[in-house]
Order: C-alpha cells, then structure tokens, then sequence
C-alpha cells in the first residue's frame, strides 16, 4: 500500500512561492463574482491559462477544470451557481488539441495508468474522448438542455490549439 502522508517539505518551494504571492496579493475582500460575467469549462491540461488566453485577470471569470473539459453533473453544477450566484452571463466549453483523453481510448487509459500503478485499472472509468466535436456539441446541447439554465444565457464551444494559442468556435449541431 502506498504512503500518501507528507510534511511541509515536500511542499516547501510551493510554499515559498506563495509566501513571494501573498506579498502582492490584492483580492482580499474580493465578493467571488465573476466581474466580466464568464464561466469557462475546460481541461486540466497545464498548457492551457483560462484566464490569459481571454484577456481576463483574476476575478474576472468562473473556471471549472476537469480530463477533457466535459460538461459532467458537477460542471452543470458550477455553471448553475454561476449563473444565478455570480453573475456568469456567457459560457465557454473550451477542450484542446492533442489531450490525453482525445487520443487514447478507454482501454489505452485504462492499461497505461495500470501499469503506472502496478495495478489493475480496468474498473477505473476515465471518459475518454473519441471525437471532441461529437462530445463538444453533445455538451453544448446539454448545457442548453438544463432547466436552470436560462436561454439568455450566451453559450459558446470552442477547441483550443495548444500549440498556436488560438480558440476555434465549434458550432452546436
């Protein structure tokens, strides 16, 4: 069995590196909204900066980050208390190009993070991808199908090219 217990000094350049943020951190007393009226749902990816590749600064936006950038019940679930708590106007479904979940199959998932384990991970389910303009429209359709979220509401999907940093619009089908 794995030891997942830690100390400080496994954390402490990250914890340096807060203590260099903090100094010149300036949301406190800041009221949670979303200043510019925007939720965006995309991957967990680490080449992708929500915030930067839309010209927003921090307070400005609702992130919601999850493997591929789908619109599963606990995105629904922020994108619902955006809406109607912090005053998210417009969503954007954000995947990118070449993700992990987009090019590898369920098995594929499923053995390479067995292997890494050194365990049996045929019972993880991990939603792969098979074609991100499928799954992007069907999300999109999905956000547009939830009672509580209203019409007015302004959706739009997007693909993000991780290698030029530009968003592609996705039209709903």
């Amino acid at each position: 069995m794995t030891d997942h217990r830690s100390d400080a000094d496994d954390f402490a350049d990250l914890l340096e590196a807060n203590r260099r943020y903090a100094e010149t951190h300036d949301l406190k007393g800041f009221d949670g909204i979303a200043h510019a009226g925007v939720a965006v749902v995309t991957c967990m990816d680490s080449r992708i900066d929500p915030l930067g590749m839309l010209g927003l600064k921090p307070g400005d936006a609702k992130i919601f980050r999850n493997p591929g950038g789908r619109i599963t019940l606990a995105a629904l679930e922020a994108l619902v208390l955006g809406v109607h708590l912090l005053n998210v106007q417009r969503i954007l479904v954000v995947p990118h190009t070449r993700c992990a979940m987009a090019s590898n199959s369920e098995a594929e998932l499923r053995e390479r993070v067995g292997a890494s384990a050194g365990m049996d991970a045929s019972w993880q389910h991990f939603h792969a991808v098979p074609d991100q303009r499928i799954a992007l429209a069907e999300d999109l359709r999905g956000v547009r199908a939830h009672p509580l979220i209203p019409d007015t509401v302004k959706l739009g999907g997007f693909i993000y090219d991780v290698d030029t940093g530009l968003l592609n619009p996705v039209e709903e089908a």
